[in-house]
């Protein structure tokens, strides 16, 4: 009986988290390593998936096999199915027989352990040890969802990148999970044979050198933003880009974004006087920084700004976070936690002296500043996977909220959970008031008629 070690990933910069995490000897060792690649893309049958993407071929000599989640449940989505406890056993034979584990003893490597189809995974292997990873910001935030004994004991580490120094990942820490750092050097040593392998380029042709690199985000499929107002999102940072005095452009969509995206803003940059680059979408972006070594990268809130910054020390800067806090329908969208770092700490691009003057912040001022605001947020998400931050977190509303921090909360979710901030005491019965209710309604009505 053998040891078989199976990752699971959806992007080309989680398998190049979790081969970092292989190289720089974070994994206990295996006899096999197995690949599963999930397309969580909506519709999985007109995207690629990662093993499909330029540069993969540099990663794939990690792994003794590649394998496809999405064959393996076809026709189920990836996004949409967890087995059944009663048919998990069923699940579990089904999987050993496919993938040719035999009675091998499994550890799980796993990316969003509270979600599909990583949850899905883990619960069909009862049994496996699991290691979480993040390769974005979300680690940051709250656990967004609770999760059964049977998973969060079997949680032995999570791995992450560091991407915020001076800020430690807040999730699965009601669990007792510890956090481990993936090293800067292993990871850009891997994403630099990725964008060798890549071959990069840009509208068929070599990538420009320096300009600005906008990172385009698919917040449309999100249902964050509307289709057009993340197209007016994308037009706003090629606006600003081009006022701050950049004339040559890489913009880099979404690798699921549909791709006639890109149409307008070929357009506007024409009428701007502007060169624009489209870069593969299916490149990770931290291949473009060592390609075009950009002297902007720009984003809304995109993990990618803080590789760029942390990682290759390059200017960066944010734009349309103000929108998106206001757009999230729900309070404790995980997308909150990333939003936040982004408008707290990165400069906006509509202000071309900020940018310019713009350095990263000292770890101890982050740790200080922003930490403390973004375990008030976490609370306020997940207040009782979180219950031991609500004194923390009503002092922190009473001593700091003001103007700049105020955005960051809605004063309902604070009325809800009686904290500082919110509706004062003696109106405190009004959001609960069913006849205060509906003549809200009416008024609303009343406006939009």
């Amino acid at each position: 009986m053998g040891r078989t070690q199976v990752f699971l990933a959806a992007g080309l910069t989680g398998v190049a988290a979790m081969a970092a995490a292989l190289d720089a000897g974070l994994l206990t060792p295996a006899d096999r390593r197995l690949l599963v690649i999930s397309n969580n893309a909506p519709v999985p049958e007109i995207s690629p998936a990662a093993d499909a993407m330029a540069g993969f071929e540099a990663l794939r000599g990690r792994f003794d096999r590649v394998l496809s989640w999405n064959e393996a449940i076809s026709p189920l989505h990836p996004r949409g199915w967890t087995p059944r406890p009663d048919d998990v056993p069923m699940w579990e034979r089904h999987l050993r027989r496919l993938w040719d584990l035999g009675d091998d003893d499994v550890e799980l490597v796993v990316e969003s352990v509270h979600i599909d189809p990583a949850l899905a995974l883990v619960t069909a292997f009862t049994a496996a040890p699991v290691v979480a990873y993040a390769e974005g910001l979300t680690a940051y935030g709250p656990t967004p969802n609770k999760l059964e004994p049977l998973v969060s004991t079997r949680i032995g580490r999570l791995l992450h990148l560091g991407l915020v120094p001076g800020l430690r990942p807040l999730m699965l820490t009601e669990y007792g999970v510890p956090e481990e750092v993936v090293p800067a050097e292993a990871f850009t040593k891997v994403l630099a044979e990725v964008a060798t392998a890549a071959e990069l380029t840009a509208d068929g042709g070599t990538p420009a050198r320096g300009g600005a690199l906008l990172l385009g985000q698919y917040l449309s499929g999100l249902e964050i933003l509307s289709d057009r107002q993340e197209e007016e999102l994308h037009l706003r940072m090629l606006r600003a880009a081009v006022a701050a005095g950049h004339r040559t452009i890489v913009f880099k969509p979404h690798p699921t974004a549909p791709a006639h995206r890109a149409g307008q803003l070929e357009r506007e940059a024409a009428e701007l006087g502007a060169e624009l680059h489209v870069a593969d979408p299916a490149l990770p972006a931290e291949a473009l920084f060592q390609s075009v070594r950009p002297e902007l990268v720009a984003g809304c809130f995109s993990a990618a700004l803080f590789t760029a910054s942390t990682l290759y020390g390059l200017p960066v800067a944010r734009i349309g976070t103000e929108t998106v806090l206001e757009r999230f329908s729900v309070y404790a969208d995980s997308n909150r936690v990333p939003v936040t770092i982004a408008d707290r700490l990165l400069p906006d691009l509509a202000d071309a002296a900020a940018v310019a003057g713009w350095t990263p912040p000292a770890a101890e001022r982050v740790a200080s500043e922003v930490g403390p605001l973004l375990r008030a947020v976490a609370f306020c998400m997940q207040p009782q996977i979180y219950a031991s931050l609500r004194n923390e977190t009503a002092a922190y509303l009473s001593n700091r909220l003001n103007s700049g921090s105020q955005r960051y909360f809605t004063r309902r979710r604070l009325s809800r959970l009686a904290l500082p901030g919110g509706v004062p005491a003696q109106l405190a019965f009004l959001p609960n008031n069913p006849a205060v209710r509906r003549a809200a309604r009416r008024l609303r009505h009343v406006a939009r008629r």
